[in-house]
């Protein structure tokens, strides 16, 4: 199965967002300060965003835990 995903960029914002599935949610802190997840109200993840992409070290990846709801 394909899945599509929707990626917005705003460099006046400095704020990247991917959206796996649209529809309503919310978003929720991860273990990284410039990540957010957006979850759904069953706690599936919906997407996530960035803040301040631009002011990440570039010479490491950006690595974040999204937490899907339990199993």
């Amino acid at each position: 199965m394909n899945q599509q995903i929707k990626v917005w960029f705003d460099p006046e914002g400095d704020f990247l967002e991917v959206v796996f599935l649209d529809k309503p949610g919310y978003m929720r802190e991860t273990n990284h300060d410039a990540v957010m997840e957006r979850i759904d109200e069953e706690g599936n993840i919906l997407g996530f965003s960035i803040l301040g992409i631009s002011h990440l070290d570039k010479s490491n990846p950006l690595i974040a835990q999204l937490t899907p709801k339990a199993s």
